[in-house]
């Protein structure tokens, strides 16, 4: 019987390594970069910077009152039409308003009376020069006579200078009121049938809007940290993906009363009217600290099971998945408290394609 078993045990183990031949593992080809891979990455070279701490204010874009102009009436009247609205843009000198006026009816007048006066006191001069000349008149009459008509012409362009300051319309029989500088109507408290009873009152306001502020408020535990003259990064919810820079230029030495913090101004430059006024921001203070680190682009790295990673590139067939430690994130960097060395090359644009494949190939 024992016979018969040894020849059966042979085949059965024969048959189980032919078997384990069959199923074992075949390697996997190494990952390398192809051609079409490599167009689409970029590869840098890790260098240390200054660690920068970004210190989150609040704030909202306001207009610049040294580009703020108020028009105010010098005279009582009622608007008769009106040219502009809310929120337009105007150009110096643009008709916006017309107004009557009982006043543009009394320099109108005036103007009338003086002109006739002119005349008369001109045949006057005229009579007085020839009696002077036939020796009927005294030289003391002579002057009376041009200082009267000097007086009197002098009063016509005093008259005629008014009626020009409030661009008075010999046609219309109005006075025009028209834009005194470039930039947006920001307030308007004037429409057709307007009665203007308080001169002094500023009927509308335009406001250059291509140089606006930034006002932040800076609580009291960031007092301390914020300085004037710090570099600072705004964005707001209109443009997400947008970044305004700017400087600190005047921090206020005075609590605000109801919210209780400081009003920092930051000057922008807003030539392309992107930035509105009214408009909520956050205000990033960029505060650089005593010691360096190796900075990386935020988009260079990779999260993967609660791990951060950045691709260290050799060559195209040597890429090593590294994990790293992070220490603080900057604007669109990030720097890294550990596991990267100084001029290291990572891949810094779609590490995470890269990254697959990689893990794929170890899996």
């Amino acid at each position: 019987m024992k016979k018969h078993l040894v020849p059966v045990l042979f085949v059965l183990l024969l048959g189980g390594c032919k078997n384990k031949e069959e199923f074992k593992t075949v390697p996997k080809e190494k990952f390398c970069l192809d051609e079409k891979t490599s167009s689409i990455i970029e590869i840098k070279k890790t260098e240390k910077q200054a660690v920068t701490e970004r210190i989150h204010l609040t704030g909202h874009i306001a207009s610049n009152p040294d580009k703020l102009v108020h028009f105010v009436s010098l005279v009582d009247g009622v608007i008769s039409n009106t040219y502009f609205s809310l929120g337009d843009a105007v150009t110096e000198g643009q008709l916006l308003a017309e107004m009557q006026s009982t006043a543009l009816s009394a320099l109108q007048a005036e103007l009338r009376s003086l002109e006739a006066q002119i005349e008369v006191a001109k045949v006057d001069l005229r009579a007085n020069e020839q009696m002077f000349a036939d020796r009927i008149s005294s030289n003391r009459d002579l002057i009376d006579a041009e200082n009267n008509l000097r007086i009197l012409e002098s009063e016509k362009q005093k008259v005629e200078n008014n009626l020009s300051l409030y661009s008075a319309s010999s046609t219309k029989n109005v006075f025009q009121i028209k834009a005194p500088a470039t930039g947006i109507i920001t307030a308007k408290n004037i429409s057709s049938g307007t009665t203007v009873t308080n001169a002094g009152e500023p009927l509308f306001s335009i406001s250059n809007l291509d140089n606006v502020w930034a006002m932040a408020n800076i609580y009291s535990a960031d007092i301390a940290h914020i300085n004037e003259g710090m570099d600072v990064e705004i964005k707001t919810t209109s443009y997400p993906d947008e970044i305004f820079k700017g400087k600190i230029e005047v921090i206020s030495q005075v609590l605000d009363e109801n919210s209780k913090v400081l009003k920092a101004r930051i000057v922008l430059n807003n030539k392309d009217l992107k930035l509105k006024v009214g408009m909520m921001a956050d205000v990033f203070a960029l505060k650089k600290m005593d010691k360096q680190e190796i900075a990386v682009p935020t988009s260079s790295l990779v999260f993967f099971h609660e791990k951060n990673y950045v691709l260290v590139y050799k060559d195209d067939c040597h890429i090593e998945a590294r994990e790293v430690t992070l220490s603080t994130k900057g604007s669109g960097i990030t720097y890294i408290e550990s596991g990267l060395d100084e001029g290291e090359n990572i891949i810094t644009k779609n590490p995470l394609l890269i990254f697959e494949a990689i893990h794929n190939q170890i899996i």
